[in-house]
């Protein structure tokens, strides 16, 4: 009985490891999920990146990729307002002009800053804005200190705490990066987790033109 447990463990682990590295975090239910950050969210570090979160990936040779869709391609961009990290009202109109990266994530999802590092890294070289707009529901309170402690060089704080701007997108998993050209038209959008400096990522922000 054990060799045929461990001889089933053996031919299902193969197939179930892609999927667990290109999965998102699921968005059926942001609001429990986020019920259960905030039970941790009085503590002085719940919003604290890990060592693992605050650096971005190693070069090792892996080009981890997420599910790429272009199902979209030349759909305009949503005109649903989200915050500004001073709350003001703002629209993807205002960075219309030049190509420009949409990222939607939360705290409360893991693959989400275990790729924002790079994300930052991506924005901080000045070719590519890139909108990081948080799902959060209690908004700054869980994205200030966040990133306080991540210290990003080039990221900043949007915000959709009520997910308007989500649901103008479909309500996605997440999470998601939309790359925009510079008519404010979809090229394409990536669900799960990616290491945006590397070469596949780098390939796919070039069709930015």
């Amino acid at each position: 009985m054990e060799f045929v447990v461990l001889r089933s463990l053996t031919l299902i682990l193969p197939v179930l490891l892609p999927v667990l590295l290109t999965a998102g975090c699921d968005r059926q239910s942001p609001a429990n999920e986020q019920a259960n950050a905030l039970d941790v969210a009085n503590t002085t570090d719940a919003n604290a990146p890990t060592p693992d979160e605050a650096t971005a990936p190693a070069d090792n040779g892996v080009d981890v990729i997420g599910q790429l869709d272009r199902k979209h391609k030349g759909q305009a961009a949503p005109t649903a307002a989200f915050e500004g990290p001073d709350g003001a009202k703002l629209t993807l109109a205002g960075f219309a002009g030049k190509p420009f990266v949409l990222n939607l994530w939360a705290t409360w999802c893991g693959p989400c800053k275990v790729e924002m590092p790079a994300l930052d890294k991506i924005a901080a070289e000045g070719k590519l804005p890139v909108v990081t707009i948080s799902q959060d529901l209690n908004g700054a309170a869980a994205v200030t200190p966040y990133f306080a402690a991540a210290k990003f060089k080039a990221l900043k704080a949007y915000l959709d705490p009520k997910l308007g701007f989500s649901a103008a997108l479909g309500n996605p998993s997440l999470p998601t990066t939309i790359l925009y050209d510079a008519k404010g038209h979809e090229v394409w959008r990536m669900t799960g987790g990616m290491d945006w400096t590397s070469p596949t990522a780098r390939d796919l922000l070039g069709e930015a033109g």
